[in-house]
């Protein structure tokens, strides 16, 4: 069986086929720069590679086009006709009422559109490219498997804000959780120890407290707006900063400007929200970019440090996402940040090394580890089982 994977950015398209129930990979492709005249497309099968650019991408439409015919066309395609996949699978975030692993109905489809508000960045692009893929391959089924499906377990008391519980009732506001399908792999990678915090650490970053193999506790809230510091979205701020900015002029659209797009690592450094341009900032000198990173490692221990309590204690930590596996300076400060706690960290294993491994030594009282997200498969694993 042949599923295709898709995720869906503002402007970019990954793809990758798998084979199934083997979970080879058969081709893969991204596209960037969708909505340009300056687009990029790569591609990759057994047969072959190809890379090109300055492509005029105008839409999802253009840009999905153009794999499925690298796909099923020429030298390097992977199948003989598009017939041969058997489903489209989705890391969707959120529908309203529906939480787990879904085909995409139009039932879940007007569930997503009811709660575009809470995600507008990806129900958004998720909803296009869903629609273009419907249209394109209208015989194949088409499967979401959302990011709440593995936080699912979190007890209602950390689910439930302390707003009016009326609020809660009529409107579903309470914590959802994402990154699950992220948290959910390294929740069956460390599923040797009882009591593991995760910190998927990137653009979009969360901590997931998870107990024998299940999520109990994620840092975002009802949107991706909470928690720890991302790229250019705040995280957790006093609610009461909106009316006293309206109150000082600011319209409601700067706002919401300044919370989504110019904050976090990118509001407070003034360069941008890339570790990367951060840790380059701060060896040429600057505090701003200096303070950024102080504030991102003070949240990232603030929420180990609570969920160390809720769990009743800690054995694993884990660092995966596109800061966590790759920022040493990063992981070096946030376990220098957890000495009292008897950690001590493996300055060659965590500076040097590569791929999954162990950061800290022997002696350490709690283990912390590198490992690599792969969120495509816990995707295709879903969708795969949703099927059969």
């Amino acid at each position: 069986m042949k599923i295709l994977i898709c995720n869906a950015g503002s402007t970019s398209l990954k793809f990758k086929l798998w084979g199934m129930p083997g979970y080879e990979v058969l081709a893969e492709g991204k596209v960037e720069r969708v909505g340009s005249q300056r687009g990029i497309f790569s591609y990759r099968s057994a047969r072959g590679a190809l890379s090109r650019d300055e492509l005029d991408v105008p839409d999802y439409t253009a840009g999905i086009g153009m794999f499925l015919d690298a796909l099923s066309q020429g030298e390097l395609r992977a199948v003989d006709a598009l017939s041969e996949i058997a489903a489209v699978g989705y890391k969707t975030v959120l529908s309203k009422d529906h939480y787990g692993v879904h085909e995409l109905t139009e039932d879940v489809l007007d569930g997503m559109r009811a709660y575009f508000s809470v995600a507008p960045a990806h129900n958004g692009p998720y909803l296009e490219a869903i629609g273009v893929f419907q249209k394109l391959l209208p015989e194949v089924k088409q499967v979401g498997v959302f990011e709440t499906n593995f936080h699912r377990t979190i007890p209602e008391e950390r689910r439930v804000f302390p707003i009016p519980y009326e609020w809660t009732q009529k409107y579903g506001i309470r914590r959802m959780g994402y990154h699950g399908a992220s948290h959910g792999w390294i929740a069956e990678r460390l599923q040797r120890y009882r009591r593991v915090v995760s910190c998927h650490l990137g653009g979009s970053a969360s901590i997931c407290a998870i107990l024998n193999g299940k999520s109990v506790d994620n840092s975002f809230g009802f949107s991706l707006q909470m928690g720890i510091p991302h790229a250019s979205r705040t995280g957790d701020v006093d609610v009461y900063i909106v009316p006293y900015l309206l109150s000082q002029g600011l319209t409601l659209e700067e706002i919401y400007d300044g919370l989504g797009k110019n904050g976090g690592l990118k509001g407070i450094s003034g360069t941008s929200g890339d570790m990367r341009d951060i840790e380059a900032a701060i060896a040429a000198g600057s505090e701003r970019a200096e303070l950024a990173m102080r504030v991102f490692v003070t949240h990232v221990l603030r929420y180990i440090g609570a969920y160390a309590m809720e769990l009743g204690g800690l054995d694993a930590l884990a660092f995966t996402g596109g800061i966590g596996e790759n920022s040493a300076e990063l992981r070096r400060r946030v376990l220098a940040g957890m000495a009292h706690m008897g950690v001590r960290i493996d300055e060659t294993a965590n500076a040097s090394g590569s791929g999954e491994r162990r950061i800290t030594t022997e002696d350490s009282a709690v283990d912390a580890w590198v490992v690599p997200a792969n969120e495509e498969y816990m995707v295709v694993r879903e969708t795969y089982r949703k099927l059969v």
